[in-house]
């Protein structure tokens, strides 16, 4: 019995770290990672500081989406975001996975 949860306990780590990836993937596919990296300041913050900043937030998922949707400023200095070309599911998507990083 042991060897069997152990067993699914790694696969959901396969699982949920393809998830992981496929969403940093999405990430480099919108060229979020041109202002963005996941462990250091570019020209916007790095995802984790956001991951940081927002935890705990129950709302941070709907704000965020709709900050990369419609772009935004002056939460992370004076350099504005601008909107970007994603779909409701992918910006939801793509926020998700940043506030899911530790």
């Amino acid at each position: 019995m042991k060897a069997v949860y152990v067993a699914m306990m790694a696969a959901a780590g396969v699982v949920m770290a393809g998830q992981a990836h496929a969403d940093e993937a999405l990430a480099k596919a919108k060229n979020c990672m041109s202002c963005h990296a996941i462990d250091k300041k570019l020209v916007g913050p790095a995802y984790k500081e956001v991951a940081a900043k927002y935890k705990g937030d129950k709302g941070a998922v709907a704000t965020l989406a709709a900050k990369v949707k419609s772009g935004g400023k002056g939460v992370w200095g004076a350099i504005p975001m601008p909107p970007n070309n994603v779909t409701d599911e992918e910006a939801k998507k793509l926020v998700t996975w940043v506030l899911s990083l530790k």
